[in-house]
């Protein structure tokens, strides 16, 4: 954006750069200056309550649907890892399944809870047509496209209209991913595990659900806060002794 305006600058088509300066830059090979980066804020996503959860499961009309929301709810998987789902992925006597091309190409096998197995085996023995695409786990149960994979707008039409159906004011398939591992998080599972859970390559990224997680922060904030007020009443009453 920098290049642009500067560019522009010099045919004398504006009177100045408005890109802000002062912001940090990337050196680039062969050049002088760096490009300004114009860095947005990262905000907290929004996550679903326990009661928001249970009125969201209730609405799905499908148990294809349910393992989906599930596979996100329950596993932390993302939209693009739900459709990527292949038979042969399915680890279902081990319990985990194989995401053999998660974010940036890279792979991992997780655990996901019985429920979402319950589920799917469901649908794969009461909803999945006879005929369809041999290797992919969801597809299109309705005409013109039955038996062919399900796309990111037909899983994201799915949410939308369970979300209306529950009369809940928010919900998207990112949001079920963040609640599963705020969940986790709070429930206590380590920071490291849940980074290999979600797939994050740096455990940065990972971080985020210390602050998501309100009860354990307030938890851990108040157990360090006691024995500091345990250690200061220890001083306090020495120093009366003396």
């Amino acid at each position: 954006m920098s290049g642009l305006f500067s560019w522009l600058l010099l045919l004398e088509e504006i009177g100045k750069n408005p890109v802000p300066r002062g912001l940090s830059t990337r050196r680039q090979a062969g050049r002088r200056n760096g490009v300004p980066l114009i860095r947005t804020p990262r905000t907290l996503p929004q996550i679903l309550e326990p009661a928001e959860v249970d009125a969201l499961l209730k609405s799905l009309r499908r148990w294809r649907d349910r393992a989906m929301v599930e596979a996100m709810l329950l596993g932390g998987l993302r939209r693009c890892e739900v459709l990527g789902l292949r038979m042969e992925d399915l680890r279902l006597g081990e319990g985990r399944l194989f995401i053999h091309e998660g974010k940036g190409g890279h792979q991992r096998l997780i655990p996901v809870s019985s429920r979402f197995f319950r589920s799917l085996a469901r649908y794969l023995e009461l909803e999945r047509p006879a005929v369809a695409d041999p290797t992919a786990v969801f597809v299109v149960l309705k005409e013109p496209r039955r038996g062919q994979p399900l796309s990111a707008d037909g899983l994201d039409q799915i949410v939308r209209d369970a979300r209306a159906r529950a009369g809940l004011a928010h919900c998207s398939c990112h949001e079920l991913r963040h609640t599963c591992l705020t969940r986790l998080r709070e429930a206590g599972m380590a920071l490291e595990a849940i980074q290999a859970q979600a797939g994050h390559r740096s455990i940065e990224s990972t971080r985020l659900y210390l602050h998501l997680a309100n009860d354990w922060l307030s938890k851990e904030y108040q157990q360090a806060s006691d024995a500091i007020d345990q250690a200061a009443d220890v001083l306090a009453l020495q120093a009366v002794a003396r």
